[in-house]
């Protein structure tokens, strides 16, 4: 077996993980084709694993200094890592403006060290600075720089913040908790009480869910294409937040949710990979 290939795959099996979903969405996009699709969606697990998934923000801060070196330099060395590889070696590299590539890690940066948001809105301009940078990016990647990425950039951040929500437990004693200060003022929470279940907290999560629906209603009418990966992971989370908000322990529901997968989601892959072949071919 090829080492490059192998190295490769091993970030997409990481992307994988974290959205099972994509796992339908692959069936309409050829990796033979679109490798530099594939490799895009890898990338973004990788900036959002350093974002969020180190603890330490001066060990993040390294692992994203790190990104931004090789996505400055990637365009003349052609990448050290296998994802910038492949990015770098794909045609549309460079009809993409070269800030679009450092946008997300900067903004990532900039966010390391944020706090609990004040409400809902604040917490969603939050989470739109760094994934609405990646939404930009890979909206240009699949659909040209003349599209607008406004839509997915809203349903990009929308979906982090469901993330957020579903790790309440884990998060509990982060400077940046996965609720606003104001649901846990009128709900009488305080932080020691996140990872126990109970009225408070389910009223608090359940309030949480009803804001995330309404902004993806509200998202849907927002100008710009998806990309069939944007479209499963919004179309996945969406129903994920449906069903957990009718639920008598919704943090129970999104916590212990199956892999998103069945007609509906193959159904929504396939309608996002039409959109996007007509969209191409206009």
């Amino acid at each position: 077996m090829d080492a490059g290939h192998d190295a490769l795959q091993s970030y997409v099996n990481k992307w994988l993980a974290a959205q099972p979903a994509q796992r339908v969405a692959l069936a309409f996009v050829d990796p033979a084709r679109h490798a530099g699709h594939i490799a895009l969606a890898a990338l973004e697990q990788e900036l959002l694993a350093a974002a969020y998934g180190i603890r330490e923000p001066h060990v993040a801060a390294t692992k994203l200094n790190w990104w931004a070196e090789e996505l400055a330099g990637a365009a003349e060395s052609g990448g050290r890592h296998p994802l910038t590889q492949v990015l770098f070696d794909d045609e549309r590299t460079s009809r993409i403006d070269s800030e679009r590539w450092l946008a997300p890690v900067l903004a990532a940066m900039a966010q390391l060290e944020e706090g609990t948001a004040a409400d809902f809105s604040a917490q969603l301009a939050a989470a739109s600075q760094l994934h609405g940078a990646l939404a930009a990016l890979e909206t240009a990647w699949w659909f040209g720089e003349s599209a607008s990425p406004e839509r997915a950039a809203r349903v990009a951040a929308i979906a982090h913040l469901l993330h957020a929500l579903r790790r309440l437990d884990d998060d509990a004693e982060r400077d940046r908790l996965p609720l606003p200060m104001t649901s846990l003022a009128r709900h009488g929470l305080r932080r020691d009480e996140l990872r126990r279940a109970g009225p408070a907290r389910n009223a608090a999560v359940r309030d949480q869910l009803e804001e995330l629906m309404t902004a993806w209603r509200e998202a849907a009418l927002l100008a710009g294409p998806l990309s069939v990966f944007r479209a499963v992971e919004s179309h996945a989370g969406e129903r994920l937040a449906r069903r957990a908000a009718g639920a008598a322990e919704p943090l129970q529901v999104l916590q212990h949710a199956g892999p998103p997968g069945g007609l509906a989601t193959t159904l929504a892959a396939w309608q996002a990979a039409r959109r996007w072949r007509r969209g191409n071919a206009a």
